[in-house]
């Protein structure tokens, strides 16, 4: 049967533009998948739109990464709505019927004070999330660390906010040098933050760098998280071998679809590392995530796009908001409403 793609945009943000792949049959079933990209959009969508469903190697550029990963995953939900069965059953079974969520509360803090970030951190708390991610270094540049005392003060009123009823994980966006990279992780220690993402741009000259911190994060009680921009499991493959991480982030957008993530899954737990797929996107990449999360063998949270736009669940027809800090597995659900 032949099979018809398409790309469709959703601009919900001046910032942020969804991106999904559209996959459907003759027969009028479709599947929906998504590849969104920070301002690589249109790149992306010109990429799906070449796409004949056919799937073979995984590119190894982004944009077409995320075009391929986007498609594929149109092309598993496509086959789980022929099948009427869950997802995640097709993809292994699920292991779990919710799935812990974090909250990336970080796009949705518009007022970007420490009081803007206080406040958005207690909202998230207040509904029940354990665990809550901020970005809090906007201005801070690799081998700058002029504005960094900002990004602590965010951090601490973060902390103060959440009050002991949630952890704080911090996302440092590639912005430090190792030397930087070790006052910031100091600094985190001090407050109490469990979780420290990106430090450092994952360069192979960066690595033994990166592993260096790794063993300071342990030894201060945080974990070390990385590689979410990563595509397939041959780009895994030697961050893992190394012991980069204590936490990989495979993004279903990103990395090659969902059997792609299965597989980069399996080979961090044959080198004893978690696995917590980023999910700081829109509603397909977050319904797709949830059913590939309780298939994993871990009980990592899972990122989840917190307050950004009131169009993730506009958007996405029939998709159930997290309760309790925590996600059902979504049935099917149509994508309509803002999208071209």
């Amino acid at each position: 049967m032949p099979l018809h793609v398409s790309a469709h945009l959703a601009q919900v943000t001046a910032r942020t533009t969804w991106v999904f792949a559209r996959v459907a049959g003759d027969d009028g079933t479709a599947g929906w998948g998504e590849g969104t990209l920070e301002g690589r959009a249109a790149e992306v969508a010109a990429a799906i739109e070449a796409s004949d469903g056919k799937l073979g190697s995984i590119p190894a550029d982004l944009v077409r990464a995320a075009a391929y990963s986007a498609v594929e995953q149109a092309l598993w939900d496509l086959k789980a709505r022929r099948a009427g069965r869950p997802l995640a059953e097709l993809l292994g079974g699920a292991k779990r019927a919710r799935v812990p969520l974090y909250a990336n509360i970080n796009r949705g803090t518009t007022e970007r004070s420490p009081a803007g970030f206080a406040a958005r951190a207690a909202e998230a708390a207040a509904l029940g999330f354990q665990a809550i991610k901020i970005a809090p270094f906007d201005e801070v540049k690799p081998t700058e660390k002029r504005f960094v005392e900002k990004g602590y003060a965010r951090m601490a009123a973060a902390i103060q906010a959440i009050a002991g009823r949630a952890e704080l994980q911090v996302d440092c966006h590639w912005r430090f040098d190792e030397a930087a990279a070790l006052e910031a992780l100091a600094e985190c220690a001090r407050l109490g933050v469990t979780w420290f993402e990106c430090p450092l741009p994952e360069t192979p000259e960066n690595y033994a760098a990166i592993k260096r911190l790794r063993a300071k994060a342990n030894a201060a009680g945080m974990r070390l998280a990385g590689a979410e921009l990563f595509i397939g499991a041959s780009g895994f493959r030697p961050l893992l071998e190394q012991g980069l991480y204590d936490v990989v982030m495979p993004d279903v957008k990103y990395a090659g679809g969902l059997a792609e993530c299965l597989r980069i899954a399996e080979l961090a737990t044959r080198h004893g590392c978690a696995v917590s797929l980023h999910n700081p996107s829109g509603p397909v990449c977050h319904a797709h995530s949830v059913h590939l999360s309780a298939v994993l063998e871990g009980s990592e949270r899972l990122e989840y796009q917190h307050g950004e736009t009131p169009l993730f669940f506009a958007i996405a027809s029939g998709l159930e908001a997290p309760a309790a800090g925590s996600a059902a597995l979504p049935a099917p659900f149509d994508i309509k409403g803002e999208i071209s």
